[in-house]
């Protein structure tokens, strides 16, 4: 089991966030946290990658107790986190928010090469390379968001809410991508989206999240089938 999540909880002050949140991730797989606002998926991402610290419970990957360890620890052991909002630096260039990405690295013809793959992958951005993040579209910015935690060289990559704020056309562009990150680089995927069709679409696996409980899980498939979910989250 690549990462193992094991009875986590999570306050914010007096407010339990987390209520025992249990979740695995294989290698290879693309797991999907779905649920309504507020149900703690991006909280449950933030505990992971070492930005909240969870109250109680315990975090594995790849067999290290990853608990409570700083974010920049985290990103060394090879856990990637594409935040909420896309968070680029806005008066920096694409290329230095890229750069930014691989920080914790000191190979520099691995870099180089690293990035020639995010401009094949994105070539929106190659063209935009001088411009400042701040003056790309929300589906660039996104586009950037995934280039540069794809740049720290990851294991697992963990995209929260990649469908947020943007234009239908390069929503449907940035899941084919994601699913395309899967296939060709292997990459193991932990995806936060609202968006629970497109979410169920190229999941492996999916957990339902309700009130920082984790209510349902199972294949993506079958999820997406049950009346329940077809209910609360497919607009049936």
């Amino acid at each position: 089991m690549m990462l193992q999540v094991q009875d986590i909880n999570v306050h914010y002050g007096a407010i339990h966030a987390l209520k025992g949140v249990t979740v695995d991730v294989q290698e290879g797989e693309i797991v999907t946290l779905i649920g309504a606002n507020g149900a703690g998926k991006s909280t449950t991402l933030r505990a992971l990658s070492g930005m909240l610290k969870p109250s109680a419970g315990k975090v594995c990957f790849l067999d290290q107790d990853i608990t409570g360890k700083p974010a920049h620890r985290i990103v060394q052991s090879g856990i990637s986190h594409c935040p909420e909002g896309r968070r680029v630096f806005p008066l920096c260039s694409v290329r230095d928010n890229l750069e930014l990405g691989a920080y914790v690295r000191k190979d520099k013809q691995g870099i180089k090469e690293d990035l020639e793959r995010i401009y094949e992958l994105f070539p929106r951005l190659k063209e935009r390379l001088k411009q400042q993040a701040g003056t790309l579209s929300g589906g660039e910015q996104q586009m950037l968001a995934i280039g540069r935690a794809l740049m720290s060289r990851p294991k697992l990559l963990m995209l929260d809410e990649p469908s947020l704020g943007i234009a239908p056309i390069l929503v449907q562009e940035i899941f084919r991508t994601i699913k395309q990150i899967n296939e060709t680089q292997r990459m193991t995927i932990l995806l936060v989206e609202q968006n629970a069709n497109l979410a169920l679409k190229i999941a492996n696996r999916a957990y339902v999240l309700e009130t920082g409980k984790v209510v349902l899980s199972g294949s993506a498939q079958q999820l997406a089938e049950d009346p329940r979910i077809k209910a609360a989250y497919l607009g049936h």
